[in-house]
């Protein structure tokens, strides 16, 4: 989608450092930078930036990357929404990309490119129209709303009802859309336009009727902004302030807005999340705003719609620890069990999964009201995991009692468990299954159609760990000093079948130098990761750069390269021995005895 020459341009004039320690405290450790890791929970730094390679990696978790990735990771960005970001920090204009999403493009990344799409037909019919103008629509209603909700009596007093402050309602910059169909007029200073009006079309604060004729989207609603990771304000909650329908009305899909991507709050409680090592995870906007009030500030909500895949891989990334919190009412639970799944198949072993379940009547906001924050925290500390939901709402639905009842328990049991990709937390519910159904673990397996591997087994199977290969070596002084390239014997990148990996990935990186001769005069290649990063040799490139890492500052690099061109030069002779023992000694020529007298003794 974006030329691989604008990335190069853009990581050399980005420096990873400054990007993650806008995140991410780094102290110094030697010629690199280190910290606690941001992607697992650890007491002990093991995350690495190296500022001369610019890239990190985690010697707990293995997480590794640029600074696209680090954004792509830990803010949840998609890659040209990374790109987008580093670009206006260093006053780079991205070029013009193709609408279309690429294949094998996830859910979410289609759906951001259709966006790209609806923006580029707005672009045709108005030129000035871009993402840039859209924020700037966005940003001048916010000030606008914020503005009527200093003027608007009838606004604060719902709110004081509520038992918000006014210094809660400008920390989160809630505002009033007041009365009449076209509200918005006194937002902006210039005239009726046709541009203008398209924008606030395109943004989704005015909607265009069959006549054609515009109107406000929001009325008389109290109006909540919802900013991206980049804290970009992109849509609005609007709920109404007493009785109407729909009680919470959001901004609809457009260029900036995806509901199943975005969470309220998630911006401005990354800090309190990864400090508490857990998120809540509520249902509406006045939930968190109120819990917040009191103190409980790791805290985010869903914008009006069932917990997507998308939001839990976001969650994620933050934290180890994730707690749904619902209404006890059937409501409540079906949005739990709807979590649930979405959950399952981004869950990885050593992330929590639960859900938090309140009493009857009480929701987050009247709970910590009348309970207070310790109350609320401590309720929220009995939260159910995921294994244990799961299994009692499916007994739930069953006669345990009866064989039928066990049986149909382990086959509603299976869409869930097939999904679940974690392998031990996969194998905890096997055996809880076994236990609550009376199977043993074996029949389970052979029922389901579930691969079994036991520790034991597994071990036996692991192979013994090689040492490394000399491709593997090349592979990591190349990362290391591109400039040994003129030295490489490339004749020596014969076929091995035991290392072809390796060799395919080695024989990339050569054409990749080659493609680049400027950064033959480097001492890395800082935009490696970058050109790898969708290619099937791009995990084993960051791993051979990773291990680079731990190099002392005095390695004999001329040492390390004429040890592996030494060892490629023996493989491939005894490759040639090897093909020439194979043949029988009629059918050899009598030049190729003489080269295998020549071998053998070589």
């Amino acid at each position: 989608m974006i030329s691989q020459s604008f990335i190069q341009d853009l990581l050399d004039r980005v420096d990873i450092v400054d990007v993650i320690e806008r995140e991410v405290p780094l102290k110094k450790a030697g010629t690199n930078y280190s910290a606690c890791c941001p992607f697992h929970s650890e007491k002990t730094p093991s995350f690495t930036v190296s500022p001369t390679k610019q890239f990190y990696h985690c010697f707990g978790c293995s997480a590794h990357g640029n600074a696209i990735g680090f954004l792509m990771e830990y803010s949840g960005m998609s890659f040209v929404e990374a790109v987008n970001d580093l670009a206006a920090r260093v006053g780079m204009q991205v070029p013009a990309q193709q609408s279309e999403p690429r294949s094998g493009a996830t859910g979410a990344e289609s759906q951001s490119a259709e966006s790209q799409s609806v923006l580029a037909q707005n672009q045709s019919q108005d030129g000035k129209n871009s993402l840039q103008d859209l924020v700037g629509v966005m940003d001048a209603a916010g000030r606008f709303y914020r503005q009527q909700l200093r003027s608007s009596k009838v606004a604060i007093a719902y709110l004081k009802k509520r038992g918000l402050t006014g210094k809660t309602a400008a920390r989160f910059g809630i505002g009033y859309a007041p009365t009449g169909w076209q509200n918005l007029d006194a937002a902006f200073s210039d005239p009726e336009t046709q541009t203008r009006t398209t924008l606030l079309v395109n943004a989704g604060l005015l909607i265009r009727n069959d006549d054609g004729k515009c109107y406000s989207r929001f009325r008389d609603r109290i109006m909540f902004p919802i900013l991206n990771l980049k804290g970009m304000l992109v849509g609005f909650g609007g709920r109404v302030l007493e009785q109407g329908e729909p009680k919470y009305l959001n901004s609809p899909e457009t260029p900036l807005f995806q509901k199943g991507r975005e969470l309220y709050n998630l911006f401005d409680a990354r800090r309190a999340i990864r400090q508490a090592g857990r998120v809540i995870v509520v249902e509406g906007y006045m939930d968190v705003v109120a819990l917040a009030q009191h103190g409980v500030e790791y805290v985010v909500a869903t914008l009006g719609t069932a917990v997507t895949p998308f939001h839990v891989q976001k969650l994620l990334r933050q934290t180890d620890d994730v707690v749904f919190c619902f209404d006890g009412d059937n409501a409540g639970r079906k949005a739990a069990w709807r979590a649930l799944e979405d959950s399952l198949g981004q869950l990885v072993d050593g992330k929590n999964v639960s859900f938090l379940f309140l009493p009857e009547g009480e929701d987050p906001d009247s709970y910590i009201r009348n309970f207070g924050k310790e109350a609320f925290e401590q309720l929220s500390r009995q939260s159910l995991p995921l294994s244990i939901f799961l299994f009692r709402e499916l007994s739930a639905r069953v006669d345990l009692k009866t064989s039928e009842g066990r049986a149909k328990l382990v086959q509603d049991a299976k869409p869930l468990l097939s999904r679940v990709a974690a392998p031990g937390l996969a194998l905890m519910l096997l055996k809880q299954l076994a236990e609550i159904s009376g199977f043993t673990q074996r029949e389970l397996e052979d029922l389901l159609k579930i691969r079994r591997v036991s520790s034991e087994r597994a071990r036996e199977r692991a192979p013994r760990p090689k040492p490394a290969s000399p491709y593997r070596w090349l592979m990591q002084i190349l990362l290391h000093d591109p400039n040994h390239i003129r030295k490489l014997e490339r004749e020596l990148l014969i076929q091995d079948r035991e290392y072809g990996d390796e060799i395919a990935a080695l024989t990339a990186l050569v054409e990749f130098i080659d493609a680049h001769p400027h950064i033959k005069e480097n001492t890395a290649i800082p935009s490696a990761i970058a050109y790898f990063h969708e290619s099937p040799h791009g995990i084993l490139l960051q791993k051979a750069e990773s291990e680079t890492l731990t190099w002392d500052s005095d390695i004999d690099l001329e040492a390390e390269f004429s040890g592996a061109m030494a060892r490629l030069r023996d493989m491939k002779r005894k490759q040639r021995m090897t093909n020439l023992q194979n043949k029988s000694l009629s059918a050899l020529t009598p030049e190729e005895k003489q080269e295998l007298q020549r071998l053998a003794v070589s």
